[in-house]
């Protein structure tokens, strides 16, 4: 086991709740306008939920892949909206896709990056040009695979994935929601950037910040 490598991991989640629970009201008042206002409350309940489950573990017995499943878990158990199931499922796959000796460099990073985006679409059968969380994770793994194949450096392969996660972020003000219950609103979710593709950037910001400390 690394325990290098689960102690970052759990700092991540920490430094991660502490970002979405700051944006919270953001979160939710973008969710008002397209669904029912609480997304941020969501948000910031699962991964507090995640961090307390993180806190009772000895990061000296625990894998990295571990970590994510516990993750998955307690998200699921906190967040009973459609949201809980799909981070749930992003983060069993990362569980699934780390070495068993460990590491955080950058190509374990694009992976993580890689498996959470795969784990969403799948469960959530979603696509990029939905006005959904995908139009913001889809570019992202995208750009991170790019970027672990120019081997570019950990601080040059975040400000390339978070551009892009935030270019794909902003695009969703643009598009007409095809999925969750923004669908429902048709042509009158124009206009508005999706609440879940908001939080994915800051995931990502908050993935970043972890690794690049």
């Amino acid at each position: 086991m690394s325990s290098e490598a689960t102690r970052r991991f759990i700092r991540m989640f920490h430094i991660l709740s502490t970002a979405i629970d700051a944006q919270k009201d953001h979160l939710s008042d973008l969710d008002g306008a397209v669904g029912d206002a609480d997304h941020g409350i969501t948000m910031s309940l699962g991964f507090a939920a995640v961090n307390s489950r993180l806190s009772r573990l000895d990061a000296e017995q625990t894998s990295a892949g571990e970590i994510f499943d516990v993750a998955a878990s307690a998200f699921l158990d906190a967040v009973g909206a459609s949201t809980g199931p799909l981070y749930a499922t992003g983060f069993r796959g990362v569980a699934k896709t780390l070495r068993p000796e460990g590491g955080t460099d950058v190509d374990v990073q694009a992976a993580i990056i890689e498996a959470i985006t795969a784990g969403i679409k799948h469960r959530g059968k979603g696509q990029r040009g939905d006005k959904t969380m995908l139009d913001a994770w889809m570019p992202a793994a995208e750009t991170a695979a790019k970027c672990r194949e120019q081997q570019l450096s950990t601080v040059e392969f975040w400000t390339n994935v978070i551009a892009a996660a935030e270019e794909g972020r902003d695009a969703t003000r643009s598009m007409v929601a095809a999925k969750g219950r923004a669908a429902r609103l048709g042509e009158r979710s124009l206009g508005h950037v999706d609440p879940g593709a908001a939080s994915a950037v800051i995931i990502l910001k908050a993935m970043r910040d972890a690794f690049v400390s």
